[in-house]
């Protein structure tokens, strides 16, 4: 079962009031200290047994923010009720609901939410999450003394789950500083603050439980994991370290994960921030090329011991104007070492457009590095590109397996822009195929390194291998990269 998370945003008003009281600070020495002059004091720990003198001073800077969105054909609006997928199909209601969503005339309802935020600068820029203000038409904030209001935004990040949004006060703004997470330990001590409703802060504190956390909420994941409890409706509340500096921004909480709690860390969020507040977007690096991961297989069966590959070329993009192939492997970005596609990727979106960077890669096992203009990435465009759908058809069958040439109407309706190989149109089932892995729409693109371009390089190489001999098939898994799978004739 995978990790379910929901984002700390919240629909419903539920008074929720947090108060930590104790005081002062105690020294708790850590066991095993030795007696070396000057030695046990290091080894002891600060431990606070009160949060109030930062709350306190933290507390004016988090600010409540809520929207009002406007969403069309309303007469849908029972399809909470049933999910994203509304009302089961075929069921004893299906006419009844056919029958009187059907008549019903599209119409408008308002639909509101809550959220956190932290007042960035005596401007009135505040941050929040993107997913808090998302589509709204009407955004109100408002501030720890009572006073609200009204909003705009100035940009936001949706990868990053980012947003700025402004406000014109007539008072002087208290503000919260960004620090440094990459300052930040395992196990230091951190205060989650938010004003869910806009009736009363709540403050909660915890460790810096992981860093660098992956949850898939985006192409640039890194976040900081705490188990200080992020409330439903403290999203874009600040995490603060114990000087009181904004090391991140609480988004989003495990379901049923007790209180585990992740923030998008500052050190990434500083430069999106600028980025927004400067020009109103974020403007990232894009290298043009479908990556994945060298699993174990992979590695092995190109001899390397890192890297990232690379399993699409697009045409007309940087990567293939400078000489960039599908199988490459990328080792390097501008000397810095890339091990993972998320690293590579975040390298090189922090490169602006227009700039070249050294491409560091290896190719048939020969090493060699390529100068690429990094061009902007579009985001729309990307999305098109991810569009398509699996062929079918038969022609020949060995192994368990039928398959047939890859022509041009095939890659197209797949996405590729290289024509080669043969598709997996059935396995059969209890085969030796199905044993070893294959799925239907799978694309062989070499079988014991040599590359195969039609059935008939396939049936030639499966002939000329003896029974009990293996074979290694290289094999490209359209949405999902690039696999090796062995099986023994």
């Amino acid at each position: 079962m995978g990790l379910q998370l929901k984002p700390t945003g919240w629909l419903t008003v539920i008074i929720t009031v947090t108060a930590l009281t104790a005081a002062g600070f105690f020294l708790m020495p850590r066991p095993h200290a030795t007696s070396a002059a000057g030695s046990q004091q290091e080894q002891q720990t600060m431990v606070p047994a009160s949060f109030t003198q930062l709350a306190e001073e933290a507390g004016p800077s988090v600010v409540n923010i809520r929207t009002v969105k406007t969403v069309d054909n309303g007469g849908q609006v029972f399809k909470h009720f049933f999910g994203p997928q509304g009302p089961p199909q075929g069921g004893p209601f299906d006419e009844f609901f056919d029958r009187f969503f059907d008549q019903q005339d599209p119409r408008e309802f308002k639909q509101r939410s809550l959220g956190s935020g932290f007042v960035l600068d005596r401007e009135g820029h505040i941050v929040t999450n993107n997913h808090v203000i998302e589509n709204a038409d009407q955004i109100q904030v408002k501030l720890k003394n009572g006073n609200e209001y009204d909003a705009e935004i100035i940009g936001t990040d949706p990868n990053t789950d980012l947003a700025l949004i402004k406000i014109e006060a007539d008072e002087k703004l208290p503000a919260l500083e960004l620090g440094d997470s990459r300052d930040m330990k395992i196990g230091q001590w951190v205060v989650a603050i938010g004003n869910p409703f806009g009736l009363e802060h709540t403050v909660t504190a915890g460790i810096v439980s992981a860093k660098g956390r992956v949850i898939g909420a985006g192409p640039y994941d890194d976040f900081i994991q705490t188990d200080a409890s992020i409330n439903p409706g403290n999203s874009g509340g600040p995490l603060l370290n114990m000087n009181g500096e904004v090391i991140g921004i609480n988004t989003a909480i495990v379901a049923g994960g007790k209180g585990i709690g992740f923030a998008i860390p500052s050190g990434l969020a500083k430069d999106i921030i600028t980025e927004l507040k400067e020009s109103g977007e974020v403007t990232r690096g894009w290298l043009g090329v479908a990556i994945q991961e060298l699993n174990d297989e992979l590695k092995q069966y190109y001899d390397v011991s890192q890297g990232v590959m690379i399993s699409q070329v697009f045409d007309g993009d940087p990567a293939d104007k400078a000489g960039i192939k599908p199988n490459d492997i990328i080792t390097e970005v501008n000397g810095k070492p890339v091990d993972s596609p998320r690293e590579l990727s975040r390298r090189i979106a922090a490169i602006k457009p227009g700039q070249k960077a050294k491409i560091k890669l290896i190719r048939e096992g020969k090493t060699r590095t390529i100068d690429v203009e990094i061009a902007k990435r579009e985001e729309e465009k990307l999305a098109d590109r991810g569009r398509g759908q699996a062929p079918g058809s038969t022609q020949e069958a060995e192994l368990g397996l039928d398959v047939t040439d890859l022509n041009q109407e095939m890659a197209r309706q797949l996405n590729l822009e290289e024509v080669r190989g043969v598709i997996v149109t059935q396995v059969a089932r209890d085969s030796k195929a199905a044993e070893a892995g294959f799925q239907k729409g799978d694309i062989i693109r070499e079988i014991n390194h040599e590359k195969i371009g039609s059935v008939t390089d396939f049936k030639k190489m499966i002939q000329d291998v003896e029974s009990g001999q293996t074979l290694s098939f290289y094999v490209l898994r359209p949405r999902q990269g690039i696999t090796v799978i062995k099986l023994t004739k």
